[in-house]
């Protein structure tokens, strides 16, 4: 306690905890007209969220979490004697995306976002993310790789669609682009879908999504062994350490980019193996990134074309150093990649965004435009409003969002698909645009709350019954807000409680709840403070005395958190000049239909 005229910093909250309530305005405070009032009823369900100065979760944020919860912890089998549930999306971007470990890992993106706006409650992101990681190194996880064993038997007859995507001198002797060709030379057989030289389209976005659930979780518990099926279920052990340092061997060794599927190597799956690199090595303290950098640049200078004028001609879906091909796509064919690219080298993603937008008409009133769901998140990121209000406009008009479940508490976007449950991978697509603020996307892969692991947390809440639409600590105030909402209507008013951790001084706690006094609380061991109340739409004010890092330091329990030792840094060989040679030497060729056209790409 420090007394200061006569009372203590306990006394003094108490005094000014009511005015200090209008910080962050709650349903019961907001026309207040006085510092006592008698307490509010709840609300009977939060349709809108409450205003506040700190972040929080909107309605459909809220609904599509409570989906990804369903999802993640319904168990189903993904092992070769089973079939993952059908709400897994195995069905978008036939032969491409078409698997259900892009659901897996696409789902990963919002929840990143959502666990940077309320970073003072993360167990339920965590048991999601562990959710979608522990399904991802699985027999249906990497089926393609499992099972398309050679080259394609199809490839003689493929159909007058397919045909058209491959050049004519190759057309009846070369393999569609998604088949991934495990067994064909130079390499044969590879059973285990890490280690293997190609299928970078398997390891890259695990590596972005196991980068996630560290970040948003602090847990190590994919930093130790795990297994990963293999080929007639062969088991494989890594961990996410090994993983990363293997791809950036890779890049290493291959600036041009490793193969995605075997001969292929393609701009926008590299990107998102990047993408996980970059995140990995700011939870860990790591460089791996710096390898990565190099098939940056070569693809700066390989895969992109550029007139005159400096306006983006071309960009290359996928490059065969095999048969020497390029695959070019026209200046609107390098939209994903951006997404994937933009947290890693805004100027090049600008770069590409900038050519899909002029291309596309997003910026041009008089132009009629298409809903498309990475270029809005491109223009949040970025800030490029005439595009927002326009591709959000689309999206409303043309992708069917709604709220479904028998409370309506689930949100997705439904495309008028006429399926049962919202589509996963476009669903979580769009998604990424519905949380936060403009350019929340680039600053999420900054790791920016990194300090959230010794900070005052909440723990212990009965979801799916009860949500958190904000868990924040105001460090300039020291205060720890917490917004709390029913997810139906059946659960409201039923009692529950939760916990507060990582507290400097339970002794100097003070609660207010919707702007009033709270005293059910008490300290249940050194840091930690248990809440008794009810299932309802809430506002907690929570003095805890908490200033930051560079604060008084906190009582904390032993928990999983970030490392922050740093590594070496590991030689990463430049470009090499005979490598570049080849591929501007590659024939390069915009094919019928205008290059590869999976709706990914």
């Amino acid at each position: 306690m420090t007394a200061e005229k006569g009372y203590s910093r306990r006394d003094f909250v108490k005094r000014v905890g009511s005015a200090a309530g209008a910080v962050a305005l709650s349903p019961a405070a907001v026309g207040a007209s006085g510092l006592a009032q008698a307490p509010a009823e709840a609300l009977p369900m939060l349709h809108e969220t409450p205003r506040s100065v700190f972040p929080t979760l909107n309605g459909r944020t809220r609904g599509w979490l409570r989906f990804l919860w369903e999802k993640a912890t319904t168990d189903d089998d993904w092992s070769s004697a089973g079939v993952p549930h059908q709400w897994w999306d195995r069905y978008s971007a036939p032969v491409v995306l078409s698997y259900g470990r892009f659901d897996l890992s696409f789902s990963s993106y919002a929840l990143l976002l959502m666990a940077d706006q309320t970073p003072a409650w993360r167990e339920v992101y965590t048991r999601i993310a562990d959710g979608f990681a522990g399904r991802y190194p699985t027999y249906w996880g990497a089926i393609d790789w499992l099972t398309q064993i050679g080259d394609d038997p199809k490839r003689e007859n493929y159909p007058p669609r397919v045909m058209a995507g491959i050049p004519e001198r190759l057309r009846g002797n070369y393999n569609r682009f998604g088949w991934t060709a495990n067994g064909v030379e130079p390499w044969g057989l590879q059973p285990d879908p890490i280690g293997a030289d190609g299928y970078l389209f398997f390891r890259g976005w695990f590596t972005l999504l196991l980068s996630i659930y560290k970040y948003v979780s602090g847990d190590d518990k994919y930093t130790r062994p795990f297994p990963v099926t293999g080929y007639r279920d062969q088991m494989f052990e890594w961990d996410h350490h090994r993983i990363a340092e293997h791809m950036e061997r890779q890049y290493q060794a291959h600036p041009e980019g490793p193969q995605c599927e075997n001969t292929k190597i393609w701009f926008y799956c590299n990107s998102a193996g990047g993408l996980g690199m970059h995140l990995y090595d700011r939870v860990f303290g790591k460089q791996t990134h710096r390898a990565f950098e190099n098939f940056l640049e070569y693809a700066g200078e390989n895969y992109m074309g550029l007139s005159n004028d400096g306006g983006l001609e071309w960009v290359t879906s996928y490059y065969d150093p095999i048969v020497n091909h390029k695959a070019n796509a026209g200046p609107a064919g390098g939209i994903a990649t951006a997404f994937m690219v933009l947290p890693q080298n805004r100027e090049l993603a600008t770069t590409l965004y900038d050519a899909a937008a002029n291309s596309l008409g997003w910026r041009d009133s008089q132009r009629p435009i298409r809903a498309n769901a990475t270029g809005l998140l491109l223009a949040r990121a970025l800030g490029d409003h005439t595009a927002i209000a326009r591709l959000r406009a689309a999206a409303e008009r043309e992708y069917d969002p709604r709220f479904f479940g028998d409370h309506d508490e689930k949100f997705g976007w439904f495309f008028g698909l006429n399926e049962a449950y919202p589509r996963g991978q476009r669903s979580a697509t769009m998604m990424v645009s519905e949380v936060g603020n403009d350019g929340d996307w680039i600053r999420a892969f900054e790791a920016p709350y990194m300090d959230k692991f010794d900070a005052p947390t909440v723990e212990g809440v009965d979801f799916p019954s009860l949500g958190l639409y904000q868990a924040w600590n105001d460090t300039d105030s020291g205060t720890l807000y917490v917004g709390t909402y029913p997810t139906s209507p059946d659960r409201r008013g039923v009692e529950t409680t939760w916990r507060v951790t990582n507290l400097p001084n339970t002794a100097d706690v003070f609660i207010l709840c919707d702007g009033e006094p709270f005293d059910r609380f008490e300290a249940t061991d050194d840091g930690t403070i248990r809440l008794e109340t009810t299932i309802d739409a809430r506002q907690y004010q929570i003095f805890t005395g908490y200033r930051g890092p560079g604060g008084p330091p906190t009582a904390r329990r032993q928990e999983p958190r970030a490392g922050r030792a740093a590594a070496g840094l590991a030689a990463s060989r430049p470009p090499a000049d005979d490598t570049r040679a080849a591929t501007r030497r590659a024939r390069s060729e915009i094919v019928q239909g205008g290059g590869p056209t999976c709706p990914c790409c």
